[in-house]
Formats: structure tokens, C-alpha cells, sequence
């Protein structure tokens, strides 16, 4: 089980990088009383067969986990956003990508924290691969865009520390002056 939903976000992106897909869009929105979440991704998308089963927790795309045949990520999704009063909706087209978009009731006694928003986008962002990732968190009436290229450009690369020390500063600064977490 997730702790945070910030675990949950990473999860839940970290699908569309595993899916082959060369531009990812991760938002998220929090007005007081909703938090949506919209991942955007240009992966190898799916069939409807394949979508049918997604919430599945005994079924998994073949191939993905070498040590184990159920996929509990979206299953758990859905059951957070469902015990929370929001709601889950995937649409995909195979060969074209995914959409998925969750919400949240922010007031809901059930509600599991944020938790570190910036450490769950920064191991996004040092995924490996090719690929880039547009991440958008809007709070109120502030908000902030970043990409992993951009990103990566600015503090000189996140393969070594000092970059990856750079780029957790700059995103939690960013973090902090939406009211921070």
C-alpha cells in the first residue's frame, strides 16, 4: 500500500515511462477542496481488452514483472480515489498512448497525506531513458511548469550529485512558494 500520495503519483507516472513513452505530462491541481492528477504520455498505449483489465489487481501486462503475475498499482488507485470521494478514468489508444486522469476529495478524513512531493518528481525526472516529462503543479492561484530536459539543462545534468542536489532545491523552492507541503 502507498503511503502518501505523492507515492502514489510516482507510481502511477513511472507507468507511462515504462510504456515507452518519449513525452509524459504530469499534472496536478489542488484547489482546496479537489486534487486531480492528469498523466498525458505518448506510450505504446493499450487495447480495449487490455484497459478492461487494467483495474484488475490479478492481472498485469505480460512481460512487465518478471517475479510476480498481478499488477497492484491502478487497482490501489482506484480504491484510494473511490474511499476518498474522488474518481479514476483511463483512456488509452494502442499505438497512440494514455490518458489518465484520478481526483481526490483534499477534505476526506481518509485522505492520505501528500508526502514529499519534490523527492517522488525528482526520481521521475533521474528515471532512465529517453524521454521527456512536463511536470505542472497548480495550488490555488500559483502554479509552475518544469521539464526534465529543462531541468536537466539548468543545474547541468542529473547524473551526479551536486546536479541532483541542484534540481531538488530548485523543485522544493518551487513547492515552497505554492505554501510548500
Amino acid at each position: 500500500m502507498h503511503a502518501t500520495l505523492a507515492d502514489v503519483i510516482a507510481d502511477t507516472a513511472q507507468n507511462s515511462i515504462e510504456a515507452g513513452a518519449r513525452h509524459v505530462s504530469l499534472e496536478i491541481a489542488e484547489d482546496g477542496a479537489v486534487i486531480s492528477v492528469t498523466i498525458k504520455d505518448d506510450g505504446k498505449g493499450m487495447d480495449e481488452e487490455t484497459q478492461a483489465r487494467a483495474f484488475n489487481p490479478f492481472y498485469t501486462e505480460p512481460g512487465k514483472h518478471d517475479k510476480r503475475k498481478v499488477g497492484l498499482g491502478l487497482p490501489m488507485l482506484k480504491q484510494i480515489c473511490e474511499s476518498t470521494d474522488g474518481s479514476v478514468t483511463l483512456k488509452s489508444r494502442k499505438g497512440v498512448g494514455t490518458e489518465l486522469s484520478y481526483t481526490f476529495s483534499a477534505r476526506h478524513i481518509d485522505l492520505p497525506p501528500m508526502g514529499d512531493l519534490t523527492e517522488a518528481v525528482l526520481m521521475l525526472f533521474n528515471y532512465p531513458g529517453d524521454f521527456d516529462l512536463v511536470f505542472k503543479h497548480r495550488k490555488g492561484g500559483e502554479e509552475y511548469e518544469i521539464s526534465r530536459r529543462d531541468l536537466a539543462d539548468a543545474v547541468g545534468g542529473l547524473e551526479s550529485v551536486e546536479g541532483l542536489t541542484l534540481a531538488r532545491e530548485y523543485l522544493q523552492s518551487q513547492e515552497d512558494a505554492l505554501g510548500g507541503i
